[in-house]
């Protein structure tokens, strides 16, 4: 089957090295009781890797010749969805809410708001496995002192990590930063103690309204109270007011969601 050229439009980078195609699978463990839904499956290659390996594919393309040629060269257990995954609905696309594990090489202008529709959805996959640009991978797995919205993005639902490096001549054409396969655990629900992402999200906005001042002074600013409220807060929770939201851990930013949420 012969394709055009890579849609630089669409973020096309064909990952074509099979080591990293499998390393892909692995990072969910994608096996035979599986459904997956695939996100850009381009030109097919991780898509006949998991097609091997699970009994239900269903592959999610936005460029609608990759998606004709795709229909007519799988094998009889994909299923070609042409759709645009930021706006996809994960149920929708099951024919009903089962479990699915989500997998792809998510194009790096998108990756962040397609992963988190997916994450934020009603019917969340049990695993995801992405490939995307290792200064976002590093943001999504950051630690307590590199923490940022993205890393909150990811953590209030699931265990993240980085399951491997992957070079630019992987893919067809090589792309000019290096990328990172991360691995997803999803939570039973979110994070302990987090009852309402939509409200945790509020504050953890406020918190990173202004990164570089100390967090007394960015919620008072993000959630416009006094400066002693927000100390109050923090306070309530166990944090030093002195601290940058940077600085706190999933489990901390939880404990100052449930102080806040006890004092509205």
């Amino acid at each position: 089957m012969a394709y055009g050229a890579p849609r630089k439009s669409l973020g096309q980078y064909f990952l074509t090295d099979r080591n990293i195609l499998g390393a892909i699978a692995d990072a969910a463990d994608v096996g035979s009781g599986d459904t997956v839904i695939e996100v850009g499956p381009g030109r097919g290659a991780l898509t006949a890797v998991l097609a091997e390996r699970a009994p239900r594919v269903i592959a999610v393309e936005l460029d609608n010749a990759l998606a004709r040629s795709l229909a007519a060269t799988m094998p009889s257990n994909v299923e070609v969805v042409e759709a645009d995954a930021r706006l996809a609905d994960p149920a929708a696309l099951l024919g009903g809410c089962a479990p699915y594990k989500m997998l792809g090489n998510l194009p790096y202008y998108a990756a962040m708001p397609i992963l988190r529709r997916f994450l934020e959805s009603d019917c969340r996959p049990e695993r995801a496995a992405v490939l995307v640009q290792r200064e976002v991978a590093e943001q999504m797995c950051a630690q307590p002192g590199a923490m940022s919205l993205v890393s909150l993005a990811v953590q209030l639902f699931g265990s993240a990590r980085i399951a491997r490096i992957v070079r630019p001549g992987s893919f067809t054409p090589p792309p000019k930063v290096t990328s990172a396969v991360v691995g997803i655990v999803l939570h039973n629900g979110l994070a302990e103690g987090v009852d309402d992402a939509e409200r945790f999200f509020v504050l953890a906005r406020a918190g990173f309204s202004a990164p570089r001042k100390q967090l007394r002074n960015a919620l008072s600013g993000g959630l416009n109270v006094a400066p002693d409220e927000a100390e109050r807060l923090l306070a309530g929770a166990g944090i030093e007011a002195s601290r940058r939201a940077q600085t706190l851990s999933m489990a901390e930013w939880a404990s100052l969601y449930r102080t806040w949420r006890g004092a509205a």
